[in-house]
C-alpha cells in the first residue's frame, strides 16, 4: 500500500510539474515595454503628444488581442509602462534602470527632447534592451556605435538640408539670402548650427549672425537686436519651448520680425500658440510629421484623435503611434521576447505606418519623410513637401502690428 501510494504521489508530482511547464511554454500575461517621458518640466506640453500616440497604438492593438509571439503559439498584450522624468536627463536614466530592473522591460520607448535621448540612449546599449525614439533630431548620438539605438524620425541633416529645399521653391527675385543662426549652446544646438552653416553656403545663402545662448536664457534683446542690425531675413533656431516663447515675445517688444523663421522644437506643442497668440504665427516649424500626410491608417489616427481631443491628431501623435507600429512588428517578426531577436528584426524594418515608409540605416536613423509646418491664424499648416501641402507658405512673415488676432 505505502508503494502504490508513493506511486501515486510522484505521478501527482509529474502531472503538477507537466501542468506548470504548460502554463511557462504559455508565455508571460503581458509584453513588457517601457518608457520614461517628460510628463512635468520644460518639455511636459510637446511630450504629452508622444504619450498619447503611444498609448493609442498599444490600446490599439491591444484590442485586437496583442502581439501574436510564435515561441508562445498566442498573442499576448504590451503592458507599458510609463515613468515621468520631469525633462531631467538624470531622471531618465533612473527611471529606464528601474523599468529594466523591476519591469523587465524587452523593449524601451524614448520620451522627448534631443538631451533627454542622448542620456537615455545608452541605458539601453548598456542592458542590451532596443531603444526607439521620435521627438529627437541630435545625429550626433547615432554616430556613437551604438546597436540598439533606433529613431524613425529626421534628424539634423534632414532638417537643414529640407530647410533649404522650401526656401529653394521661392521666386528668386523675392527669396531672401540673409541668414542669422540663433544657437542653442549644447551639444544639439553646435550640431545644427554647423549644418545649417554647410547647406546655406551650398545654397547660395550668407550666415551675416550668428548668437548664441544658454538654455534658460531670460533676457534675449542684445541678441535679437544683433540680428535686426544685421539685416537677417531667415531666422534659424531650436529652443525649448520656454526659451523660444521668450524670444519670440521680445521679438514682438521690439518689433523686429524676419521675413521667414525656423524656430525647431520650441512651436511643437499647442501651447505656443496659447501663450503667443499672432505673435506665433508664420513660424515654420519641423515635429517631423502632419495630420495631412495621406500615408497608411492616418484616417483612421486622425477619427481616433478628434473622439479624444476633438482635432486630427497632433504632429507628434503620428511619429510616436509609428514608433509603436514598428516596434510591435519587430516583436511579431522576431518570434520571441529575446531582446537580441527583437532588435535585430527591427534593425530590418521595411513597412509603411502613419508616418510613411520606414527603413532603418546601419547607425540606427530611420529613412522617413521630412515635414515643414507653418503657423498661419493659429493653425499648424503643412506647407512641405508641396505633394500633401494644406497651404502655401506665408513669405514674407507680415509685422507683428499688422496681424489679426487668433479667432477673428
Amino acid at each position: 500500500m505505502k508503494r502504490l501510494l508513493f506511486a501515486i504521489a510522484l505521478i501527482v508530482l509529474f502531472l503538477l510539474s507537466s501542468i506548470s511547464a504548460v502554463a511557462q511554454d504559455n508565455g508571460p500575461e503581458f509584453i513588457e515595454w517601457g518608457a520614461s517621458i517628460p510628463l512635468s518640466g520644460r518639455y511636459a506640453g510637446p511630450a504629452a503628444q508622444v504619450e498619447r500616440g503611444y498609448r493609442m497604438a498599444v490600446d490599439n492593438i491591444n484590442a485586437d488581442g496583442g502581439i501574436y509571439v510564435e515561441e508562445y503559439g498566442r498573442q499576448i498584450p504590451i503592458n507599458l509602462t510609463i515613468l515621468d522624468d520631469e525633462s531631467d536627463p538624470v531622471k531618465a536614466v533612473s527611471n529606464l534602470e528601474d523599468l529594466y530592473s523591476n519591469n523587465d522591460v524587452v523593449v524601451y520607448l524614448g520620451g522627448f527632447g534631443s538631451d533627454m535621448h542622448a542620456a537615455a540612449a545608452a541605458v539601453g546599449e548598456v542592458n542590451a534592451t532596443p531603444y526607439i525614439g521620435v521627438a529627437f533630431a541630435l545625429w550626433d548620438i547615432h554616430q556613437q556605435g551604438y546597436h540598439y539605438l533606433f529613431s524613425p524620425f529626421p534628424k539634423s541633416p534632414d532638417m537643414s538640408r529640407v530647410t533649404f529645399e522650401l526656401l529653394n521653391t521661392l521666386d528668386e527675385d523675392i527669396r531672401p539670402t540673409r541668414v542669422g543662426i540663433l544657437q542653442e549652446s549644447t551639444d544639439w544646438g553646435i550640431e545644427f548650427a554647423s549644418f545649417w552653416t554647410e547647406d546655406a553656403e551650398a545654397n547660395g545663402y550668407e550666415i551675416v549672425a550668428h548668437e548664441e545662448y544658454t538654455p534658460g536664457t531670460q533676457d534675449f534683446s542684445d541678441l535679437i537686436l544683433a540680428m535686426r542690425d544685421a539685416d537677417v531675413q531667415i531666422l534659424l533656431a531650436l529652443p525649448s519651448p520656454p526659451d523660444g516663447i521668450a524670444i519670440v515675445t521680445q521679438m514682438a517688444e521690439l518689433g523686429w520680425v524676419p521675413p521667414f523663421s525656423n524656430i525647431i522644437r520650441a512651436p511643437d506643442a499647442p501651447t505656443w500658440i496659447q501663450a503667443l497668440g499672432s505673435n506665433g504665427d508664420y513660424v515654420a516649424f519641423m515635429p517631423g510629421w502632419h495630420n495631412a500626410m495621406a500615408f497608411e491608417g492616418v484616417d483612421a489616427l486622425n477619427e481616433q484623435h478628434i473622439e479624444m481631443m476633438g482635432r486630427p491628431a497632433d504632429p507628434l501623435v503620428g511619429p510616436a503611434y509609428a514608433t509603436v507600429q514598428i516596434t510591435a512588428a519587430a516583436v511579431e517578426a522576431a518570434g520571441t521576447l529575446d531582446r537580441d531577436a527583437i532588435r535585430d528584426a527591427m534593425a530590418a524594418t521595411d513597412m509603411d505606418t502613419v508616418i510613411g515608409h520606414v527603413t532603418f540605416n546601419e547607425d540606427g536613423t530611420g529613412n522617413v519623410p521630412t515635414a515643414i509646418l507653418q503657423y498661419q491664424h493659429g493653425r499648424a499648416e503643412l506647407v512641405y513637401p508641396l505633394e500633401f501641402a494644406t497651404a502655401d507658405l506665408v513669405y514674407p512673415a507680415p509685422p507683428f502690428e499688422e496681424r489679426e488676432a487668433i479667432g477673428d
